[in-house]
This record gives structure tokens, sequence and C-alpha cells, in this order.
């Protein structure tokens, strides 16, 4: 695929000497292999192993996961099956199921992990709590933010965009399974080409869906940049806090 610039943004984690901190946007499909569902070994594997090594890296790391790989709320509701309300609380225990995993594999690999979870579970996971959650940053723990915002009608991409913009991160760092942002479908169409960097502005004008509108319009508003790359190559999600290029970087 060929490349194009909208716009030179520097990144803001380049150059950056001190503790980097970062939110990590998973969505929950990838704690399974493609079409598939619940959680895959290797797939749990390698999230965890790149969380660890961009750790290594004097990075801050919160993670925001997913639970489409248990059910997606929003299709149940479409179908007509079950109650909006009903079907998103069932999503957000889905989430709840993927940090629980993810923080079990985590120690497993020597790293301290909290799970904090917007919807109180006090047997498995903290209740999310601003203050607690920076306090365990500065610690150096991973904090896995479960359950959304606890709040039906809201996906866990404005989670994300909430939680960044509480925490005080630098970035927001959306992990999927391509390679940046494109000019359209790089699947249906073979001349998409993909940005290096764009602004909010520009992403709106070219109607360039990144996230959710709630989502992308606080992370503007507040002045928090998004890099969007693939999270299944090794070694990116280190590269991205080191600053490198990786990816397309959605900011000003």
């Amino acid at each position: 695929m060929a490349e194009k610039t909208a716009s030179q943004v520097q990144n803001p984690l380049a150059g950056n000497t001190g503790p980097r901190r970062v939110l990590l946007k998973l969505s929950g499909e990838a704690f399974c292999r493609t079409d598939g569902s619940g959680i895959d070994a290797d797939e749990l594997d390698l999230i965890a192993s790149e969380i660890v090594s961009a750790r290594e890296h004097d990075a801050q790391i919160a993670v925001v996961v997913g639970g489409g790989n248990f059910v997606r709320g929003a299709d149940l509701a479409d179908r007509g099956e079950i109650d909006r309300a009903t079907a998103d609380y069932m999503g957000m225990l889905g989430t709840v199921i993927n940090a629980l995993a993810l923080k079990d594999k985590l120690e497993r690999l020597g790293v301290p992990a909290r799970v904090q979870s917007a919807v109180e579970i006090r047997a498995v996971a903290e209740t999310f709590i601003r203050g607690r959650a920076i306090r365990h940053l500065e610690k150096g723990r991973v904090v896995i933010l479960a359950a959304g915002t606890g709040n039906p009608f809201f996906t866990t991409d404005t989670c994300a965009a909430l939680r960044a913009t509480e925490l005080g991160c630098s970035a927001l760092l959306k992990a999927t399974k391509v390679d940046g942002v494109y000019s359209a479908d790089p699947h249906a169409d073979p001349d998409a080409t993909r940005y290096r960097s764009i602004t909010f502005q520009e992403a709106l004008d070219r109607r360039l869906r990144i996230m959710d509108t709630a989502a992308f319009a606080m992370c503007q508003e507040n002045g928090i940049p998004i890099v969007v790359f693939d999270f299944k190559a090794r070694g990116n999600i280190a590269k991205v806090v080191e600053g490198e290029p990786i990816g397309t970087l959605v900011s000003g």
C-alpha cells in the first residue's frame, strides 16, 4: 500500500526522556483468533508479552479492554433479542473476563497488574478510582480498566478516551488489525493509501472512522493524540511508546 501524509505532526512520545504514561485500547477480538471467540492462549501471550516489552521502555501503561470476543451488546440489541441496556451490561462482563485473564498472564510474566472495574465486582476487581489508578501507574503497575464507563450506550472507545483524559495520558494507543488509518478500506480498495499523520479536523473532513464520534470528539477537545497501529506485529507497542513513526498519528 502507498503512503501519504496529510500533515506532518510530531509524535508527542518522541524524545520524551521521562516516564511515558499511555492508554492502550484493545478490542475484545484481540484476545481470540480471526473469526474466533473466547480467549486464545497464544493471543493472550502475545498481548501480555508486548505490554511487558513496552513497560521496559519507562512506560506507565493503562489498558482498556473490549469484550466483543464474548458478546457484542449492540449486535444482540439490533437483532431484537435483548434490550440494549441489558446487552451492554453483558458486554461489560465480557470485558471483565478479558481483564482478569490479562492480569493473570502479566503477573505470571513478573509484571504487577491491577484490574479496576467501572461496575463494582469486589470479589475480583477494584472499583475504578482515579487517584488509586494513578498511584498504581506511578508504582509501575499495569492498570487494566474493565466494564467500560459502567454505563450502557457507551462504547469502550469512549471509555478509552475518557480514561486517557482522566489519567493524564500522553497518548491513546488504538491497537487494531491493520497498520494505520487508510483513505479507504484497504481490503476492498487496492488504491487505498495509509496516512502517516493526520489532524483531527482532516480526519473529520475525510470522514475517516477512527473511533466512535463521542470518543473522537473527547480526544480532540482534550488534546489527546491517537496512534492507530497494528498490534499483531511484534515490538510495535514498544516502538509506539518510544515515539517511532508506527501506524498513523492523529493529533492537532
